[in-house]
């Protein structure tokens, strides 16, 4: 590439819509766009590494560099889900990531280098919808992306109907069913399943649910919580100790997966399946 093509393209990368795809050809005009990401790292290379993976998946890229510059992005552009890498020169990711969340509920998902628990509780209990450690796979990043859009979708209420693989719970007639079969749950069983359906796919962490499940009257310890989720996986798991639906994140707290496969007549398709009230 001649330095005024790298020239053209780095300059494309830190803008909104892209004047070229990432093969260097000019977009085609009338081209359906897709959701925008605001991908905030300090890292001019690593900008344009996910601007790549990005466009070739179908969505729109807005970049920036620091956390100024990201917030001033946000009151720009129409962005629909951060990607943001919290080692930034002119803020703390966690002072960032308060600040979003002061005045949207847009997804976040966190792309560090640490991969250290605590930065994870962290960052989870400030309200970033996902975290994913350095380096990535593509595929994997590009699937929580589609986890944190199914969640942007749950919260809007449009369909209170959940549907995972075989797992379906309607929250408005507060009917559970495995296989087509009715599964009975106690009030707190089901307590502690509405609020992971309601985040399914992300990671809540032990303090999110328990405040969520107990409100002020939190247990001294997460063993009322564990008994729950054990009862929950043996009626809903063929094998408890090898979990589908409820995962356990080591030392961090659970995430309610999403399956693709329908199982069920109510999933109809992809879209109609995760929407929430």
């Amino acid at each position: 590439m001649s330095r005024c093509a790298f020239s053209s393209v780095v300059a494309t990368v830190e803008g909104g819509t892209p004047l070229v795809s990432s093969t260097g050809e000019e977009s085609p005009v009338g081209v359906l766009r897709g959701p925008t990401v605001l991908v905030i790292d300090d890292e001019q290379a690593s900008r344009i590494g996910l601007r790549r993976v990005l466009v070739a998946a179908g969505y729109q890229f807005v970049g920036a560099s620091t956390g100024t510059e990201a917030l001033e992005r946000m009151g720009t552009e129409k962005c629909e889900m951060i990607i943001l890498d919290p080692a930034l020169t002119d803020m703390d990711g966690s002072a960032l990531i308060r600040l979003i969340r002061r005045q949207s509920l847009i997804p976040i998902l966190v792309l560090s280098a640490s991969g250290d628990e605590r930065s994870k509780v962290r960052a989870f209990d400030l309200g970033a919808d996902d975290y994913v450690t350095k380096p990535f796979a593509e595929e994997e990043l590009l699937a929580r992306l589609r986890t944190a859009f199914r969640h942007r979708f749950q919260a809007r209420g449009e369909r209170p109907l959940f549907v995972s693989g075989d797992l379906v719970v309607d929250l408005v007639r507060r009917d559970v069913r495995l296989r087509g079969r009715r599964v009975m749950l106690t009030r707190l069983e089901y307590k502690v399943l509405s609020v992971l359906v309601r985040y399914a796919g992300r990671v809540l962490t032990h303090r999110q649910l328990t405040r969520e499940i107990w409100g002020e009257s939190i247990p001294g310890t997460l063993q009322p919580l564990r008994v729950i989720i054990g009862v929950l996986r043996r009626k809903f798991e063929d094998d408890p100790a090898r979990p589908r639906y409820i995962l356990t994140e080591t030392r961090v707290g659970y995430r309610l997966v999403v399956r693709e496969r329908a199982a069920h007549p109510a999933a109809a398709t992809a879209e109609d399946r995760i929407s929430l009230g």
